[in-house]
């Protein structure tokens, strides 16, 4: 999905064609299905002053936690308007039945979907990390293991630079072979708009032939792990492009009963999983360097 960021100064301000043409399909449907103004008088009270409401409970937790007030004043900051939108949120709720289910009934879908994918993105990680063996310790006894080596550069993308990369050990088990130099690449997005080029890459020495190397970006750069990767120069890591392979790992969701979500929700996630963008795309990595080394994971 194509997009781009319009503010310079405050993140996730950002613009998507896709999402402006979904919305827009979405409120002529409820326009046309609704019929008139009048009828949709009903569902747009309810979901303003719910969101009024919602607001005002948020404003809550900003004013205790985040900006560290006492409780009571908290209290005393928010509970005037939080008496005022209950009310008008019980007087909107008589005209539930003429249409004002339809923005509770279409709010609860989006949350469902929005926390199915939080809490299935947890449990992922979780189901990986926990079966992944801590990167130095694994690379220390490999790099005196006697591994058939080929002289090309491997880059391994991965969350957790502390842990193995999945695509590394399925390279390994599968095709017995290590490159001459291996890079465990990590990007960090910072919370600034623009990062210099000279604090865009940092490289880490492990052990012989293999690199840790984290890339930060602002949320105004554009991602370009190709152009980042020849700033690794400026450190001491000279690496030839042409010469260079980036494995990716690709989970496959599989949903299972018992512990972690309700299995529909499960499902839910697989399939969202499965619709994910190329992240070989969004990094701009090059087409005919990208390999990518699937697993089955169980949620």
């Amino acid at each position: 999905m194509w997009w781009r960021t319009l503010s310079a100064k405050e993140a996730g301000q950002i613009y998507m064609p896709e999402v402006n043409w979904l919305l827009l399909v979405a409120v002529l449907l409820a326009v046309v299905g609704f019929g008139s103004s009048s009828a949709l008088a009903s569902a747009y009270g309810i979901a303003v002053t719910v969101t009024m409401l919602v607001t005002t409970v948020l404003t809550f937790f900003v004013v205790r936690h985040a900006w560290a007030y006492p409780l009571p004043a908290a209290i005393a900051a928010t509970s005037v308007f939080l008496m005022l939108d209950l009310l008008l949120v019980i007087s909107c709720s008589l005209k539930f039945w003429q249409g004002g289910w339809f923005p509770l009934v279409l709010g609860a879908a989006i949350f469902t979907v929005m926390a199915t994918w939080r809490r299935g993105g947890e449990l992922l990680m979780e189901s990986m990390r926990r079966d992944d063996p801590e990167l130095l310790p694994f690379i220390t006894a490999l790099s005196a293991d006697r591994v058939h080596r080929i002289p090309r550069t491997a880059v391994y993308a991965v969350a957790n630079p502390d842990t193995v990369p999945q695509a590394l050990m399925h390279n390994l088990k599968h095709n017995q072979v290590l490159h001459e130099r291996n890079l465990i690449l990590t990007v960090v997005f910072q919370d600034i708009p623009w990062i210099p080029f000279e604090e865009r890459v940092q490289v880490t020495p492990l052990v012989p032939s293999f690199w840790r190397v984290q890339v930060n970006y602002g949320f105004i750069n554009t991602p370009d792990i190709p152009k980042a990767l020849e700033l690794c120069q400026a450190q001491g890591l000279a690496i030839n492009l042409f010469e260079t392979s980036y494995f990716l790992s690709r989970e496959i969701v599989v949903p299972t009963k018992g512990a972690g979500m309700a299995h529909w929700r499960e499902a839910l996630f697989a399939v969202m999983s499965r619709n994910t963008g190329s992240v070989a795309a969004f990094f701009r990595l090059p087409n005919n360097c990208v390999i990518e080394l699937g697993t089955r994971v169980q949620i």
